[in-house]
């Protein structure tokens, strides 16, 4: 599915619709007779999203669709192709490069969740910078009651964002939180109707995008900088941006607005 917004690039996806503006992607995937199911035409699909947006950095929103009537973010990894994946698959790490690739991406990563968010669907989710929902999502690991673990960044990534209690009540024994108890535990931070999701990721990609774009590319590379990185990588990264044009044309507009408000 493609429209007036979407880069010749994507026309022929099969797995994602995305359409593009000057300062951001929205990126849906498009797998409604699985239940947004991630199998490796996503993966590749997602792989070439990064390649452009590594090359010309924008804003990144990440969506799902609808399945008869009701919203999915994605269900989780193929499990007709997971079932036939072995050792050498495993040790490939189809979801887990992508989802770290995605992670690194040089602007912020915006996940708009609706309905379920499983297994890789979760993954893919906590590798964005923010995650918002709708009173519908369904987030969580039931990797383990598979036989298998969750390998795609949960296992690190939930402890970070969750806490050690939490993280280990949904990856060892199964809990699935609702959206209410994803925004007690600040793996969201805001739930808003399904018809208004998209526009309340806009309106936080408008607010990233009101900020310096190097500014925000340089916070969110020092932001995952190890601790024994700091306080050295600030110092260096403000050494940086303390010689921009971006940051003497903004410190002096507010200057100047500062003298206009004082007339």
């Amino acid at each position: 599915m493609t429209n007036e917004n979407t880069p010749p690039w994507a026309e022929d996806f099969q797995a994602l619709r995305v359409a593009e503006t000057p300062d951001r992607m929205h990126v849906a995937l498009d797998r409604p007779e699985v239940r947004n199911a991630i199998d490796e035409v996503m993966v590749d699909d997602l792989h070439t999203v990064c390649g452009h947006l590594e090359r010309e950095p924008k804003i990144l929103v990440l969506s799902g669709t609808e399945v008869k009537g009701k919203g999915i973010f994605a269900s989780g990894a193929d499990i007709a192709q997971l079932r036939e994946r072995r050792r050498e698959d495993a040790l490939r790490g189809v979801n887990s490069q992508l989802f770290d690739r995605i992670a690194k991406l040089p602007m912020p990563v915006i996940a708009a969740l609706d309905g379920y968010a499983l297994g890789g669907g979760a993954e893919l989710a906590w590798a964005a910078d923010f995650r918002i929902g709708t009173p519908r999502v369904k987030v969580g690991q039931p990797e383990t009651g598979l036989g298998i673990i969750a390998a795609a960044g949960a296992l690190w990534r939930l402890k970070e964002l969750a806490g050690e209690a939490l993280a280990k009540d949904i990856l060892m024994a199964g809990r699935i939180l609702s959206a209410q108890e994803a925004l007690d535990a600040r793996l969201i931070t805001e739930i808003h109707e399904p018809e208004q999701l998209l526009a309340a990721a806009d309106a936080l990609a408008d607010r990233i995008a009101a900020q310096d774009p190097l500014a925000v590319r340089i916070s969110k590379r020092v932001f995952a900088m190890p601790r024994e990185a700091h306080p050295h990588v600030d110092e260096l990264a403000q050494a940086v941006l303390f010689e921009s044009q971006a940051k003497f044309d903004r410190m002096q507009a507010f200057l100047d607005r500062k003298k206009e408000s004082k007339k």
